[in-house]
């Protein structure tokens, strides 16, 4: 076996192979860029090597610098994770050039699936089912109108080398098509230096099915089950489960000896995905792609079949042969993955950067895994992609699997930045979701104008009420300790409040009770008990009996709750005090309305727009680049333009002026 290997990626991934490879004992030697030089991927490794600037192109996609780290450090082998080059054939031939193992398949089949208009072509040729299109590399915007008009509307603009949602536009009309070709692009030529993009019909409540093959260097093959990845936010997905709620034994069969066939065509060495797009009226499956790398969720697989994945590969790759044979494969139990991102579900996803100030997931075992490459103090980076960790949970059955997804969103603690999980616990609860009944349009059709708050209905509101009264009550029995007073000559607390909470008041009367407090609102009495201090984020403990858990924390003279993707902030005043608010004007907030305001922390990539200016609704005012995708910023409404504020190039803020209007 191996005796030291070299990832050649960051973050996540990066410390999920590394946990692998110590467990096989393997030594292990990460790479990072200056931005980099304190992520929880270079602590872990045995050893690590700088491989230059921040921007992926000076670093992460530097072969030579990858290569030069391998002999500096003695790596025999090199596991490429997701991104960057895990699917670059001429990496992988490089590296077989060099002497050096290739942690994934051989560069013949990379080259022939990683490139998604060669790999149709294959599937073609091989009798599997495939999407209608246009499979050549598409000259400029106004051919790819033509094209998309020939082939019907909607039609999908994809990059050629793209993954991840990179490089990807669904178009509706000849307008959406000129412009999402030359974003596409543009973020193929960012993402992966390569800006060939082609153009397939869009299929209509498509749900996306993938199905995980193995192959190795003997001639042996299985698939590992599917897992449904339908749950997705502009093309990225959100959240995956195996096995999926749509598929049954017969279209699994189906599916998943079509990607071996695919894969024996192209004498497929390691794990790769097999992508279908599936109708979810009829059922027919159309092949979408080959991902010839590991995925972002093969973790749901993994928690299904008992297999590392990760280890296959790397055994795989030393020149053993499969352990298993298709009989051998099953399902056991059902697993969802969350990806934690950092965005803000509450500003339109906007990408989230800053601090860690606190990092608290919740912990591993019985049924929950966490794969993160963050830590509590670390920073978030606008260089590299959002995704802050990946949630998993194993269940005996698939209700089972997404009560312990709900319990362990609730238990997961991130302050400083912003993140996606009171969007994904609500997703959680959605009866769409629940039922199973979704497709690849849920999220677009369910929340067409973004998500807030209120989309988000609470059983019990006045429960929330109450908890934030005892939270109160706690912080006032703490307050009293300290004062040090004579016994009855301290603070008197009262017994009546009133919690203001959503435009509301919630009148409250509360009393002692063993182990807590009683709370009484309209009539109904909640029982609170829990060991619960002041100051602390999660809080646990029962309400009449029944077990709760949820986050909260005192923000000035407010309690932020959050709870199954809920968050509230109520004030919990006296009956005087909330007497008193209700007289006082509503303070309405600043005229904003003249100036285009950076929405996320990036980099000005482009200003659309002059001084002096007419600008109509809907036209293009500027481009930011945040986290590896572009962002289009098009006018709300038409007027002139007074003043460019901020030029191309510049690293933006939150709320940062860019233009002023007339």
């Amino acid at each position: 076996m191996f005796k030291k290997i070299l990832i050649a990626n960051r973050g996540e991934i990066t410390c999920r192979v590394i946990k692998t490879a110590r467990k096989m004992g393997i030594k292990t030697v990460a790479v990072y860029s200056e931005a980099d030089k304190n992520a929880l991927h270079v602590e872990l490794a045995d050893e690590a090597v700088c491989i230059g600037p921040a921007a992926s192109k000076e670093s992460y996609l530097v072969m030579d610098k990858i290569i030069a780290a391998c002999k500096q450090t003695g790596a025999e082998a090199v596991h490429p994770g997701y991104g960057f080059l895990s699917e670059n054939a001429e990496f992988s031939r490089r590296l077989e050039e060099e002497g050096i193992k290739f942690i994934g398949p051989k560069h013949y089949s990379v080259a022939k699936m990683g490139d998604k208009i060669e790999s149709k072509k294959l599937a073609i040729a091989a009798g599997v089912n495939t999407i209608p299109g246009y499979n050549d590399a598409i000259s400029g915007p106004d051919e790819a109108v033509e094209i998309a008009k020939g082939i019907g509307y909607p039609v999908m603009i994809k990059a050629s080398a793209g993954g991840g949602g990179k490089g990807l536009r669904v178009a509706f009309n000849d307008k959406e098509a000129h412009e999402g070709f030359a974003s596409c692009v543009n973020e193929a030529r960012n993402a992966f230096g390569d800006d060939r993009v082609f153009i397939e019909k869009y299929v209509l409540e498509p749900r996306h099915i993938e199905i995980q093959v193995l192959g190795d260097g003997h001639g042996n093959y299985v698939y590992l089950n599917e897992r449904d990845c339908s749950i997705q936010r502009r093309h990225q997905k959100v959240i995956e489960e195996a096995p999926s709620p749509f598929v049954d034994p017969a279209m699994r069969k189906a599916m998943g000896e079509q990607a071996v066939a695919l894969a024996r065509a192209v004498n497929y060495e390691s794990a790769g995905t097999v992508e279908f797009v599936v109708s979810g009226a009829t059922k027919e499956f159309y092949f979408l792609e080959m991902n010839t790398r590991l995925q972002v969720e093969h973790p749901v697989t993994e928690l299904i079949t008992g297999l590392d994945l990760v280890e296959q590969m790397i055994r795989v790759a030393y020149g053993e042969k499969l352990p298993l044979s298709q009989a051998d494969v099953g399902i056991d139990g059902w697993a969802m993955e969350c990806r934690i991102n950092a965005e803000d579900p509450f500003r339109g996803f906007l990408p989230s950067t800053g601090r860690l100030v606190k990092f608290q997931p919740p912990a591993e075992g019985d049924g929950v895994r966490v794969d993160t490459g963050v830590y509590e103090g670390g920073e978030i980076s606008m260089f590299y992609d959002s995704m802050i960790a990946k949630l998993i949970v194993h269940g005996k059955d698939r209700q089972d699997a997404i009560e312990r997804m709900r319990d362990a969103l609730n238990g997961f603690v991130i302050r400083g930045i912003s993140s996606n999980i009171p969007f994904q616990a609500a997703l959680l609860q959605h009866p769409r979701f629940c039922s199973g009944n979704f497709n690849t349009g849920f999220i677009a059709e369910e929340y067409p104008k973004g998500f807030d708050a209120s989309m988000v209905p609470h059983d019990d509101p006045a429960l929330l009420a109450a908890v934030a009264t005892f939270a109160r009550m706690r912080y006032i029995e703490r307050a009293v300790q300290i004062e040090g007073q004579l016994a009855g000559h301290g603070r008197k607390v009262a017994s009546e409040w009133v919690v203001v909470m959503g435009g509301k008041q919630y009148p409250m009367t509360t009393a002692s009770i063993a182990g807590g407090l009683a709370v009484t609102s309209a009539g109904k009495t909640y029982n609170i008990v829990s060991d619960w201090k002041f100051g602390e984020l999660l809080f646990s403990g029962t309400v009449n009996g029944a077990p709760i858990g949820l986050q909260i924390e005192r923000r000035g003279l407010r309690y932020r709750i959050s709870h199954f993707g809920l968050q509230v902030e109520p004030i919990v005043m006296t009956v005087r005090a909330a007497h008193l608010l209700s007289l006082m004007p509503e303070k309405l907030p600043p005229d904003l309305s003249k100036f285009l305001l950076s929405p996320m922390p990036g980099l000005l990539r482009e200003v659309g727009v002059s001084e002096g200016q007419d600008v109509k609704a809907g036209e293009k005012l500027a481009i930011i680049e945040a986290m590896k995708m572009e962002n289009v910023l098009k006018a709300e409404q038409d007027g002139k333009v007074k003043k460019i504020v901020a030029k191309p190039g510049a690293s933006l803020s939150v709320d940062e002026v860019i233009i002023e209007f007339e």
